[in-house]
């Protein structure tokens, strides 16, 4: 598949960190997905994909036009219809309410249909993202839906909750939260309170997250891994801390981990391939409830009018 994103251009690059198209054939159909720093929009120009809760007892879900997802605390899984034809946002962990008014809360571990948000122009801004002529213009166009869509008035405290953020990603999470806390020079009830409000959960889970990125981003399966070392460098209390947080956000074990990424190596420098991993283990052919097939192999009917 090919990937083409792009920091967009102030004041947006202060609550997004990419803008992005994503076409072509999957390499895994059906992604297990880890909890990443990361809120998002997606507009799907191609064919209906899935979604699972695996924490939920809820079927999965078929979204068709687009949707927005909140910030993960726990991994979901997707599954693609191919050929990809996506367009998509990665807002900052901070960065969604402001353009849709919805507290962080309500969309945290959550996908909901994008018109539910945005109402009927979800259609209008697909149709003119579909009849782009180029990627870069496609980039465009989404960049002047979301400038357009942005309150000009920041809220309050979020100017706090983006500083703090950054700091517990420039250090990959390892900053406890009571040094930002005391450098903040707030309570902690206030910051737990504006983390709350701005990013949906707490800054100590927020911390757990890009702990967890930075881990699975250093993992080099090429090799043998040093695990006690990267629990070390990573700010795990221990291995056995570090196996818990594992689990939990992958559904696997190290070990096990190790073994799928040996088996299906990421593409380097290609962001869809960083966090997710192959749902292997599950059958890759599922029928979708309303009678489009996500498995098999589909044609697309026209040729893709974004050249590259």
């Amino acid at each position: 598949m090919d990937y083409v994103g792009r920091t967009p251009a102030p004041p947006l690059d202060r609550l997004v960190d990419d803008v992005y198209v994503l076409t072509g054939t999957p390499r895994h159909r059906r992604l297990n997905v880890p909890p990443m720093p990361s809120a998002h929009l997606f507009v799907n120009l191609g064919g209906p994909a899935r979604l699972w809760d695996p924490a939920s007892p809820r079927p999965p879900d078929v979204v068709t036009d687009g949707w927005f997802m909140g910030l993960w605390t726990r991994r979901f899984e997707i599954e693609h219809h191919d050929p990809v034809r996506l367009v998509g946002v990665h807002f900052k962990p901070w960065g969604l309410a402001p353009f849709t008014g919805v507290a962080p809360s309500e969309l945290r571990d959550r996908w909901v249909p994008a018109d539910a948000v945005w109402g009927p122009a979800v259609g209008r801004m697909r149709d003119r993202l579909a009849d782009a002529p180029s990627t870069s213009q496609v980039l465009d166009r989404l960049e002047e839906e979301l400038r357009r869509r942005l309150d000009p008035e920041p809220p309050r405290g979020l100017a706090l909750v983006h500083h703090t953020t950054r700091r517990l990603a420039g250090s990959g999470g390892t900053v406890p939260v009571g040094r930002l806390v005391a450098d903040a020079g707030v309570s902690a009830d206030h910051l737990v309170n504006q983390f709350r409000r701005h990013v949906g959960v707490t800054p100590k889970r927020v911390a757990r997250i890009y702990r967890f990125a930075a881990l699975i981003l250093s993992v080099d399966a090429r090799g043998p891994v040093d695990w006690p070392g990267l629990a070390h460098t990573a700010g795990f209390f221990d291995q056995a801390h570090l196996g818990r947080e594992f689990k939990e956000f992958t559904g696997h074990t190290p070990t096990a981990y190790l073994r799928l990424r040996q088996r299906f190596p990421a593409v380097p420098d290609f962001p869809p391939d960083s966090g997710p991993m192959p749902a292997d283990e599950i059958s890759p052919s599922v029928t979708a409830t309303d009678g489009d097939s996500i498995g098999g192999t589909s044609t697309p009917d026209e040729e893709d009018p974004w050249p590259r």
